[in-house]
């Protein structure tokens, strides 16, 4: 938790207040919404939450109290600050005094700018003052090269001597012409990854042309709460207006090219999310196979397949009778395998022999066979869950 704010409802104080901790964690997300909704506030794109109080680190966001604003902002404004380190947290705050910030668009965007400013907490080290003072004119980086050319005491006295400097609780600060840029504009956040996800979507309208900069971002998975309300503020509140296109992915290349957006619905896609989001770097190989034998047309497919791996056998990086041979007998564990034997053994006849009493295939991965009772299709469709469920009430 980055911050806790509490929240009321500006036209009915008497209603009561919420306390809702910011980043809001995914697992509290319908709950703090269903707090916000019990005041009459907390909507996706109106600001109508009236901040009583807030407790953070970030002391400068304490002027935002007695201000109504809106909770998905001060959502996004969380994760952004929640990333920051101890320099970059020095640099917002002091900036945002500086520059008298109080509407939550303006310290959203100067997330993304106030790393060019420089802040002086302690004089005593003129050499690291200037360091960091050259780096921040220089987007943040240099080479040691440069560094070690540098005569950081001396870049310090100058950027002092010459003043420009503006004295905040948080040290003094000096913009070196840094500009407010309107990276946010109030309605669509920039794309941000707060934390690893499984697939990012990218939502525009229909109404919308194609190349249209007017996009919502999803992080998939998100519990259906989020799914619902983040459409609402790019001004979509039909899902049939919905146009999706996949921006990014952590799932195997052979599952990216299989999925067509233009007829994937955003729950289908949460639902592989979800499916996949915990898999192993193994399980995410072995479903690249698996994808590959079983050939599914959709993302609720995929999902079925993800979740019954297990029914699979796959021998990574095997492309020859030969090797899945070997792999089964050294490596399966369904033998008790003698490197002192290694001569005796034909791997490449009982390869064969596995391979045809089992129906598999070799992939870029490596070999995948389909090991279950029902039928691939069954198991693709989820209509062997429904037997098996059927079944087990029998």
């Amino acid at each position: 938790m980055m911050m806790q704010a509490v929240l009321g409802n500006p036209n009915h104080p008497e209603y009561g207040v919420a306390t809702i901790p910011f980043p809001i964690p995914h697992d509290q997300y319908a709950h703090c919404m269903e707090l916000l909704e019990a005041l009459e506030i907390g909507d996706a794109v109106k600001a109508d939450c009236k901040v009583e109080e807030v407790d953070s680190f970030y002391t400068v966001l304490k002027r935002t109290e007695m201000l109504t604003v809106n909770v998905e902002e001060l959502n996004y404004l969380a994760k952004r600050l929640d990333s920051f380190d101890t320099g970059e947290a020095a640099q917002f705050q002091a900036m945002a005094h500086k520059l008298e910030l109080f509407e939550l668009k303006d310290p959203i965007n100067l997330t993304f700018c106030c790393q060019q400013a420089t802040v002086i907490t302690v004089f005593s080290d003129l050499a690291a003052i200037g360091r960091d003072h050259y780096m921040n004119l220089h987007g943040g980086s240099a080479s040691v090269d440069e560094l070690n050319k540098l005569d950081g005491e001396e870049t310090a006295r100058r950027l002092i001597e010459n003043g420009g400097g503006t004295i905040t609780p948080y040290g003094v600060v000096y913009d070196n012409g840094m500009r407010l840029e309107q990276i946010y504009d109030g309605r669509f956040f920039p794309c941000y990854y707060y934390e690893p996800n499984a697939i990012t979507v990218a939502v525009t309208s229909k109404a919308e042309p194609e190349d249209t900069e007017h996009i919502t971002w999803m992080f998939l998975p998100m519990v259906q709460e989020e799914i619902d309300r983040t459409p609402l503020r790019g001004g979509i509140a039909d899902p049939a207006d919905v146009r999706l296109r996949l921006e990014d992915s952590h799932l195997p290349n052979e599952v990216n090219v299989l999925l067509d957006m233009e007829y994937e619905t955003l729950s289908d896609l949460n639902e592989l999310a979800e499916a996949t989001d915990g898999l192993s770097k193994a399980d995410m190989e072995k479903l690249g196979a698996v994808v590959t034998l079983a050939e599914p047309k959709s993302a609720a497919q995929i999902k079925n397949l993800a979740e019954s791996l297990d029914l699979f056998g796959f021998a990574p990086s095997a492309s020859t009778p030969e090797e899945y041979g070997k792999y089964m007998i050294q490596k399966s564990g369904r033998f008790d395998y003698d490197e002192n034997l290694d001569a005796f053994y034909d791997y490449e006849k009982y390869g064969m022999e596995c391979m045809n009493a089992e129906g598999g295939m070799f992939t870029d991965r490596g070999y995948v066979a389909y090991k279950g009772y029902y039928s691939m299709e069954e198991v693709m469709n989820g209509s062997q869950s429904s037997r098996m469920e059927m079944g087990g009430m029998m």
